[in-house]
């Protein structure tokens, strides 16, 4: 993927929110915190998750979408593996404090811990993947909304240096599963990227290999 992809993807954390054909109903209090531990339990009982995604991002400096098309594996223990097949051949994995890119021919290692900024964008894919944004009390304020066959989690930035980039965060949960089907991000700038999941594999047996950095 060239520079363009590079920049969709770590400019990635930022998007935007859809109208919906169904009815979306705001959640009291108590049933809110019904629906985050019901969430909760679903991601801890979720030891691996294999899915393929549409990705599809706006950029103000780019007139047409960009969509890209791949498959995600997520394993307990901080493993992310985002494989894009689609327009160019990308690879990021997250190996606990580890970063490995492999861009076509090129590739780069990167410290998670030496780098504040892939670290924060590696605890936002995990934790909204995983749903624990929606506990994140420290740096986002939650609405649970009940919309049609999912439930939509909007989460608003209340620590200041990620509202400096990210202005919100919306993810839609399966009712079936409690397990994430759509995120939505919007940035300050009005970039946004939507990701969307599907033929998602729960628990089945993902090699620790998909997750070895070279």
């Amino acid at each position: 993927m060239n520079k363009i992809g590079l920049f969709c993807f770590f400019a990635f954390c930022t998007c935007l929110t859809f109208p919906s054909s169904g009815q979306v109903k705001a959640l009291s209090s108590a049933d809110a915190e019904m629906v985050k531990k019901s969430i909760a339990e679903a991601a801890k009982s979720t030891v691996s998750l294999e899915s393929g995604f549409i990705q599809t991002k706006e950029l103000s400096v780019i007139k047409e979408q960009i969509v890209s098309k791949g498959i995600f594996y997520l394993k307990k223990n901080r493993l992310l593996r985002w494989e894009y097949t689609y327009p160019f051949a990308y690879l990021i994995i997250f190996n606990n404090d580890r970063i490995y890119v492999k861009d076509e021919d090129k590739e780069n290692h990167i410290s998670i811990q030496s780098n504040k900024v892939f670290r924060e964008v590696n605890n936002i894919l995990i934790g909204a993947v995983q749903g624990t944004l929606l506990q994140d009390t420290k740096n986002f304020q939650c609405s649970i909304f009940d919309q049609h066959d999912q439930f939509k989690a909007l989460l608003i930035p209340v620590n200041e240096k990620l509202r400096g980039s990210i202005s919100e965060i919306t993810l839609f949960f399966s009712k079936s599963d409690y397990t994430v089907e759509k995120l939505v991000m919007r940035e300050a700038s009005g970039d946004y990227t939507r990701i969307e999941f599907m033929s998602k594999k729960i628990n089945q047996n993902i090699p620790d290999e998909k997750f070895a950095i070279p």
